[in-house]
């Protein structure tokens, strides 16, 4: 069973993914922001797959996954962008920082976990 991370801010957003992502039978951990999500991937949680929002208090998404590609025991773990943002800019920044995908709120179930099985081939 693949396991993946959810990071933001918003309870009802890690309810809502957690429950599609359970569903299709993934396991999930869920963090409310990303200072703590960041804590437990140094205490030696490895996810197959991290997903992030990218405005949140404290540090952003961008910010966070540049903290997260540091760690050599997460440098290639894929990490999905899921936010309101659609703007171009701000996707290349996303990629620069080590963004694998990038998916719109609010995402279909459907298009949630076709995403999935791409990037976790």
């Amino acid at each position: 069973m693949k396991n993946i991370m959810l990071v933001d801010d918003s309870t009802t957003v890690l309810l809502s993914i957690s429950t599609i992502l359970q569903k299709a039978g993934f396991s999930t951990r869920q963090a409310s922001n990303a200072e703590d999500a960041l804590q437990e991937f140094k205490q030696g949680f490895k996810p197959d797959l991290l997903i992030t929002d990218l405005h949140m208090p404290g540090m952003n998404g961008t910010e966070f996954i540049r903290e997260v590609r540091k760690l050599s025991t997460h440098k290639f773990m894929p990490i999905l962008f899921l936010t309101t943002e659609s703007q171009q800019e701000k996707r290349q920044e996303a990629k620069a920082a080590g963004a694998s995908g990038w998916l719109v709120k609010p995402v279909q179930a459907d298009s949630l976990i076709q995403t999935l099985g791409v990037v976790l081939r």
